[in-house]
């Protein structure tokens, strides 16, 4: 690690609204897997840290769920999280789809950021795809300015978080906009402060996403119940939770296949995280409306830590 004097860290805010890839790009910034990753819109339902250290300094990353019309419970904890997310950091990174045209919550991001006293970067993701819409962020930023008559200077990056296109100068102007200091935030070692119930869940939860898709992803919920460890060894408990009977045959599968293959696929990367030998005992519960019982989103640690 560099001299105390040299060190330069930063809290920053990755925001944008659901689905531009923030979640992809904190895990390509941080260089491990920190995020799970979906195409089904609303993945990320925690405020996530992402720890970047260098010989020069840290960067702390935090995933926010991504802005979108809320119309439960959970939806409305997500959306405030986010933006209590990007009212507590040092810079802000906005995370925009340059495969699609802006949209209402571009717009609104772009609104908060003009008035907004962090630093912040713009960073136009998926711009290797055709057609890219980055002008249109560009024109809309400008379009903004101009109707409030206030200017402010924020850079813009064009890149992927898929190919790892304009990632090193993200890095380089995400570091720029850090302050010097004398101590790291976190270990050098450490890549993620999320709590481990709620990382296993969030990849149970992935694993699901990727067998389900657009089925029932909003309806499915994960908990930890219990982690029994011994040793190098754990035994992890967790319940699925659907909102109706229905949804819990699809979850299982024919004979229950498809919630042992989301067992298979979850056990190693559970294990490597944690470098132990983890094993699952997966339950599927139905509890109605879920989404709006206070307990079980605490629980889920959607309203604060559990």
């Amino acid at each position: 690690m560099s001299d105390s004097l040299t060190l330069r860290c930063a809290i920053i805010g990755v925001v944008g609204r659901t689905n531009v890839g923030k979640s992809s790009l904190v895990n390509l910034l941080v260089g491990e897997k920190v995020s799970i990753v979906s195409p089904v819109v609303q993945t990320t339902r925690n405020t996530i840290r992402g720890i970047l250290t260098q010989p020069r300094g840290q960067l702390v990353f935090v995933d926010t769920p991504g802005l979108h019309k809320a119309e439960s419970r959970l939806g409305t904890l997500m959306n405030r999280m986010a933006r209590q997310a990007a009212a507590n950091v040092d810079a802000l990174l906005v995370v925009f789809d340059g495969s699609t045209a802006p949209e209402m919550e571009d717009d609104g991001w772009m609104r908060r950021v003009l008035f907004a006293e962090q630093p912040c970067i713009f960073f136009i993701n998926k711009s290797d795809c055709a057609p890219s819409y980055a002008d249109a962020y560009q024109a809309r930023w400008e379009a903004i300015q101009k109707e409030k008559e206030k200017t402010r200077e924020v850079h813009c990056w064009c890149g992927s978080a898929e190919t790892g296109a304009g990632i090193a100068d993200l890095t380089e102007a995400l570091f720029a906009l850090a302050t010097p200091t004398e101590a790291l935030l976190y270990p050098e070692d450490v890549v993620s402060d999320f709590p481990r119930r709620l990382a296993i869940a969030d990849v149970i939860r992935e694993k699901l996403f990727s067998k389900l898709f657009e089925e029932l992803p909003h309806e499915v919920g994960v908990r930890v119940d219990e982690i029994e460890e011994a040793g190098a060894t754990w035994k992890v408990s967790a319940t699925v939770l659907v909102n109706r009977a229905s949804q819990k045959g699809i979850v299982l599968g024919l004979k229950g296949r498809t919630l042992r293959a989301v067992k298979r696929q979850a056990e190693p990367e559970i294990s490597a995280m944690f470098d132990v030998m983890a094993t699952l005992e997966l339950w599927v519960k139905v509890e109605p409306n879920w989404t709006k019982n206070i307990w079980h989103l605490r629980q889920m640690g959607y309203m604060g830590e559990i």
